[in-house]
């Protein structure tokens, strides 16, 4: 079954977790939702996203708490939550417009994109990715963050024309480097690049 999700280095994601053991920073529940999800430990990542939207809306900083709802997105995608998922990235999609938060907007986008895919939505998944690629491409994006996307675009369009993906289309991998600014996300991604890191309002971890 082809799939767009992210490889991961479950040591690395394990070993990460250790690190940031009962840390409640608005930062450390960003990443801990992230590295939750990655590992499949589905019920504590849900949590855990909900504190930090709680948390983030506390601050007063919509963009930070725009970012945190779509992270807890991502995990009712990982859940299999798609309509509710699909809700809730369509209206992440329309406040950032709204404030032409673009990297947010980029974000959601790929990752309604991404739910659309495991729903066999092509022509709508098509059209997210192809929109991520474009809004990414507006803030100067470099090739390497654009991958995910790209890469997105080319296998939902091998499935549209009816040949089987190419063996190098497959889903990118988590981040190797768990200690990274941006842990256990993906390297070329829009939706992990952005969140966790400062274009989503929030300083690195």
């Amino acid at each position: 079954m082809t799939t767009l999700r992210e490889k991961v280095d479950s040591r690395a994601v394990a070993e990460r977790l250790d690190e940031l053991g009962q840390l409640r920073s608005l930062s450390a529940l960003n990443e801990k939702v992230v590295l939750l999800r990655l590992a499949g430990r589905l019920d504590d990542a849900w949590v855990i996203a909900n504190e930090a939207v709680r948390q983030a809306r506390f601050s007063g900083d919509r963009e930070m708490a725009l970012g945190a709802r779509i992270r807890r997105a991502q995990v009712q995608q990982y859940q299999g939550k798609y309509p509710a998922a699909l809700q809730e990235l369509g209206l992440c999609v329309e406040e950032a417009q709204t404030h032409e938060w673009g990297a947010l907007e980029a974000a959601a986008t790929l990752s309604r994109g991404k739910v659309y895919f495991e729903t066999r939505e092509y022509e709508a998944a098509l059209a997210d990715f192809k929109s991520s690629v474009f809004l990414m491409e507006r803030l100067g994006a470099s090739i390497d963050q654009l991958e995910a996307s790209l890469v997105a675009v080319a296998v939902v369009e091998s499935l549209l024309g009816g040949t089987a993906p190419s063996p190098e289309l497959s889903a990118p991998s988590a981040g190797t480097s768990a200690g990274s600014a941006s842990p256990a996300a993906e390297p070329a991604s829009a939706d992990q690049r952005s969140i966790g890191t400062s274009s989503l309002g929030q300083s690195p971890s």
